[in-house]
C-alpha cells in the first residue's frame, strides 16, 4: 500500500517494530543499466536499478574493483541506522563488531557507511514521491520513490548500506 494511514493496525505494528530494529529500507533490486552517462572512474561504476516490491528507483555508485556488478544482476539492499541486530545504536565508523557479537552485516558481501545529505520532493509535490541522497565517502546514492517508504530518512542521519547478490 502506498499510504501509511490506509494500513491495518496489525500491519502498522509490524512496520513500527521493523523501524525500531534500525532498518530504514529493504528490497530486492534489478540492475537495469550501468554507467549510462559513461564511465568516469576506473574502479567505480554507477548502477541504475529498480526495486521489485516498492517500485523504487536507485542510482548507486559502487567500487567495482571490490564488488563487481553486471547488467541484469539482482541484489538485496538494506539501509539501516545500526549494524546491531537488536536495533541498539552504534557509533558509526567507531563501531567494532568484534566487541558486540554478531552483526547485521555478517551475511552481506558489500557494506558502506555514509550520511544523508539531501532529501527532495518531485516538482508539484502532489505525486508523493521523494528522493533521498546519501554520500558514502564520495560514492553517491539516490533512492527515489513513494514518500511513505522514505519517511525514516533525515538530512545528516548516518546510515549503513548492505548489499548481497542473489541468484534468480
Amino acid at each position: 500500500m502506498s499510504c501509511y494511514a490506509c494500513l491495518g493496525d496489525e500491519v502498522k505494528i509490524v512496520f513500527l517494530l521493523y523501524r525500531m530494529s534500525g532498518i530504514l529500507f529493504e528490497d530486492i533490486f534489478d540492475v537495469k543499466d550501468i554507467n549510462c552517462d559513461g564511465k568516469k572512474f576506473d574502479k567505480v561504476s554507477r548502477l541504475h536499478c529498480e526495486s521489485e516490491s516498492f517500485k523504487m528507483d536507485l542510482i548507486l555508485d559502487i567500487n567495482t574493483w571490490l564488488y563487481p556488478m553486471d547488467f541484469g544482476d539482482k541484489f538485496r539492499l538494506i539501509l539501516a541506522q545500526t549494524l546491531r541486530e537488536d536495533g541498539y545504536p552504534t557509533d558509526g565508523p567507531n563501531y567494532n563488531p568484534l566487541e558486540s557479537g554478531p552483526s547485521r552485516a555478517d551475511p552481506f558481501e558489500y557494506v558502506m557507511y555514509g550520511k544523508v545529505y539531501r532529501i527532495e520532493g518531485d516538482e508539484g509535490e502532489s505525486t508523493g514521491r521523494l528522493a533521498a541522497y546519501v554520500s558514502y565517502g564520495g560514492l553517491l546514492m539516490k533512492l527515489q520513490g513513494d514518500a511513505n517508504t522514505l519517511h525514516g530518512f533525515e538530512v545528516d542521519k548516518c546510515i549503513y548500506l548492505l548489499m548481497k547478490k542473489i541468484a534468480f
